[in-house]
């Protein structure tokens, strides 16, 4: 089975897998999105979701953070970590977005980029999901490594591995890929002892087999107690 007839079964089989997979990051506008996206670097989704309501509430507008007097925006997300760097990227983008784009997040991947701090991944996950643009595949941690057990990549760096993602799947599934990935990611196909025995899709994979083979896998009878 070549790459793009794996990736063709993978899109049937996670879409039913996996029917309302979407980003767990709380938001109900594209800069809220932006917000979480940046807090979520080296942070679970969950501790994000944790600090992002009293955030939003206080903070409403590009220009509300990017007004935060120093230290404050810092204490309110000192939690998610790399607090003050995050900050710095927080207050950059919303400074551009407030002086350059009326105060509006743009929806465009050439715009978003010209914000400080924002990068590919940060931007493909505001396309997809504020604005429903499949301009790339996100591509976090999960995507690295279930690209790479289902034998699609290669390549270790996020953004060749996009481009190699790009070439096999359908562009109208891009933004929903990752999310499938990263809900596989979580929920079977972990970095350390894969649930390989309760996989969903492991006849279209190429590294399940040799993971049970191994020993590498969960064991029978702890896949069968956390089913």
């Amino acid at each position: 089975m070549t790459a793009r007839e794996r990736v063709a079964q993978l899109v049937r089989a996670f879409s039913k897998v996996y029917p309302d997979a979407h980003t767990e990051l709380n938001f109900t506008n594209a800069l809220e999105l932006l917000i979480a996206t940046i807090l979520s670097a080296q942070c679970t989704d969950k501790r994000v979701n944790m600090v992002t309501p009293a955030l939003f509430k206080k903070y409403r507008t590009a220009k509300d953070y990017a007004a935060a007097p120093p230290g404050e925006l810092e204490h309110a997300i000192r939690s998610t970590g790399f607090f003050n760097s995050k900050a710095k990227s927080i207050r950059g983008a919303t400074s551009t977005i407030a002086e350059k784009f009326g105060g509006r997040v743009p929806d465009s991947m050439e715009a978003l980029r010209e914000l400080p701090g924002v990068g590919r991944k940060t931007a493909n996950v505001v396309l997809g999901n504020a604005f429903h643009k499949d301009e790339g595949i996100v591509v976090d941690t999960h995507v690295i490594r279930l690209s790479r057990r289902f034998r699609l990549t290669k390549q270790t760096d996020a953004e060749k591995i996009e481009q190699d993602l790009m070439k096999l799947v359908p562009r109208k599934h891009w933004t929903m890929w990752s999310h499938w990935l990263i809900w596989h990611g979580r929920r079977r196909c972990f970095a350390r002892k894969p649930d390989c025995r309760s996989c969903e899709v492991l006849k279209l994979c190429p590294s399940g087999p040799k993971f049970i083979r191994s020993g590498e896998a969960r064991p029978l009878e702890v896949s069968k107690r956390s089913a």
